[in-house]
């Protein structure tokens, strides 16, 4: 049985085997579409409902939607676009896919609305390669929609049109930046553009577009549905609704939790069955492998909401939960992040592509024991010269976990150079270096 929270509102009821229009139709799903066809809903009041509601972009940035929905040119004669981001590469994340799996035409109805509020005609959803199964479901859940109506022209006899496709990604983690994702369904090399122009005004074939994230979309149904205010209600201002969390790491039970916006960590972690083994907390990654390192005594003091995670100095990102425990070895896992952004970086701007090389180079020398003390100077210098100067958030994505590292464990990596072997394994593991990095979080460990 899933568990996914006692206040799911996204995947309440679910268990793998009821995700097919029938039963989401008995769920109240294509309700909302209908009453805005019927009703004639200015798009206008559409949009202002989702402001009211505060979703914000379930997909990392927690861009306001409704806000990102007005970027929209009203008046365009063309063709525009909705497209869904379901390429989910951020190590750690894996809510998406659940959603995929166990709730698509929540996805469906909110790519349809979404159309329908931005006066687009055709929709994609860029589905991470490495999930086949998945990508085949979705496309079989289109094709229901398409058969009830839902879909293609004037729907449900209404003088609105919408046609949506599936599109397989290709497992490069660049492709989860909006533009790299758009060349990619182009046809083109996943390189992310220059901005401006903006996908809102230059987006997919040189047309207006707007980008959401999976989570995102499956929200806008329910939205609609019970309004505004109820979503906002169930978190906090500025934080509405519920979020899925993706706790892996040292857990009892690893997986997704929809729990409300402003959550205590502490709580989070409770649902999640605690610190395996009954070992003590050391440090958490709330918002995906991207996202700085927080200590235990900040994450336990922390709710899980957008501008909590802010104040604490990380992000909520993508809401991927890397719990470590005391046991894990801060350098060996630092490490394997930067061989994660050092192998995905697309080589385009020059900062990220030697930069990426670098961190990984010297934070793997401090870990294999031949590091010098003037190596964290180092990294934090290449980390300031590559964060914000890139086309897109990689180079950040890079430098940000090597700053939060030092910035908090530090003694780890001074403790590596000067005895080289490793603070948490003792002095006696010099010749081991392998078990510096025996009990890394799953998503860290697979990371490279």
């Amino acid at each position: 049985m899933l568990d996914y929270g006692p206040d799911a509102i996204l995947m309440a009821g679910l268990d793998g085997a009821n995700w097919r229009l029938a039963d989401y139709e008995k769920r109240g799903g294509y309700a909302a579409l209908k009453k805005l066809l019927a009703d004639r809903v200015p798009p206008e009041q559409v949009i202002a409902e989702v402001k009211k509601s505060a979703l914000r972009g379930r997909g990392g940035a927690g861009f306001p939607t409704g806000l990102k929905w007005s970027f929209m040119p009203r008046q365009f004669a063309g063709a525009k676009y909705m497209v869904c981001n379901s390429d989910e590469g951020e190590p750690g994340t894996c809510k998406d896919r659940d959603l995929l799996r166990y709730n698509p035409h929540a996805v469906i109805e909110g790519m349809i609305i979404g159309g329908y509020a931005t006066g687009s005609g055709a929709g994609y959803n860029y589905i991470h390669g490495e999930i086949w199964e998945t990508y085949e479901q979705f496309e079989e859940a289109i094709g229901e929609a398409r058969r009830a109506g839902y879909l293609g022209r004037n729907i449900l006899g209404s003088d609105f049109s919408f046609e949506l496709y599936a599109h397989p990604g290709y497992g490069a983690y660049i492709c989860g930046e909006e533009t790299g994702l758009l060349e990619s369904i182009e046809g083109k090399k996943g390189q992310p553009r220059f901005k401006p122009p903006f996908p809102a005004s230059f987006g997919l074939y040189g047309k207006p577009t707007t980008v959401n994230n999976t989570e995102t979309f499956a929200a806008v149904p329910w939205i609609m549905r019970h309004g505004g205010d109820a979503f906002l209600n169930l978190g906090r201002p500025n934080n509405g609704g519920t979020k899925l969390f993706s706790v892996t790491g040292h857990v009892n039970r690893p997986g997704n939790y929809e729990v409300r916006l402003g959550t205590p960590f502490a709580k989070l972690l409770e649902m999640a069955g605690g610190v395996r083994g009954g070992r003590k907390l050391k440090a958490v990654i709330p918002g995906g492998s991207s996202m700085p390192v927080l200590p235990a005594a900040v994450m336990l003091a922390t709710d899980m909401d957008y501008d909590s995670i802010a104040k604490a100095g990380s992000m909520l990102g993508s809401g991927a939960v890397i719990v470590m425990d005391e046991t894990t070895c801060m350098v060996r896992a630092l490490e394997r992040l930067s061989y994660f952004y050092f192998e995905e970086s697309c080589g385009q701007c020059t900062p990220c592509r030697e930069g990426t090389g670098w961190l990984y180079r010297v934070v793997h020398r401090i870990e294999t024991g031949t590091g010098r003390m003037e190596d964290l100077a180092l990294l934090d210098d290449v980390s300031d010269n590559i964060a914000g100067r890139t086309i897109c958030a990689l180079g950040d994505a890079a430098a940000l976990p090597v700053k939060s590292f030092l910035k908090h464990f530090r003694s780890e990596f001074e403790y590596h150079i000067e005895h080289r072997s490793c603070l948490v394994c003792g002095p006696d593991s010099e010749p081991k270096w392998g078990r510096a990095g025996a009990h890394l979080p799953a998503a860290l460990a697979r990371a490279a």
